[in-house]
């Protein structure tokens, strides 16, 4: 995955490279079944990391809650406003104040527990994100988090 910007400071303009660790295996395979959050009905999945970064899941616990960032690669990265939940009654709102996986950098945060570690694969509860989703990384959630 490369990024891109226009010119300029602040870091437009600069391409850069983002590289999938791992993917995500998971029963849902159409945008269309994945919950909007994944405390709203998101299945257990399990995320398989490439074999080069298996030595950094070595201090992670079942059980831990982790910030799993994905790369949302069949979102539209040309919406830059939304009808917040896809309900056309509720105003249109950009999507920098939403949750919306359609953006210009469909980046993808899922807050999920830990519930079995096998090599390099991690079981995790709560994941609404649909099979091979490329994943980024993970990050643990610090104590007194709330993030979701």
């Amino acid at each position: 995955m490369t990024g891109q910007g226009s010119q300029g400071r602040g870091g437009r303009g600069r391409s850069f490279e983002v590289r999938a660790i791992g993917r995500v295996e998971s029963p849902l395979v159409e945008r269309a079944q994945a919950p909007r959050q994944g405390d709203e009905g998101g299945p257990d999945a399990w995320v398989v990391f490439d074999a080069s970064v298996e030595r950094a899941l070595r201090d992670l616990a079942v059980g831990q809650d982790v910030l799993l960032l994905t790369w949302l690669d069949r979102a539209d990265r040309e919406v830059l406003a939304v009808h917040p939940r896809g309900e056309r009654d509720r105003p249109e709102t950009g999507v920098f104040a939403t949750r919306s996986p359609d953006r210009p950098n469909p980046i993808g945060l899922h807050r999920v527990t830990v519930l079995a570690m096998e090599g390099p694969r991690l079981r995790v509860s709560d994941l609404e994100a649909i099979d091979g989703t490329p994943v980024l990384d993970v990050k643990p959630v610090l104590p007194g988090s709330s993030e979701r």
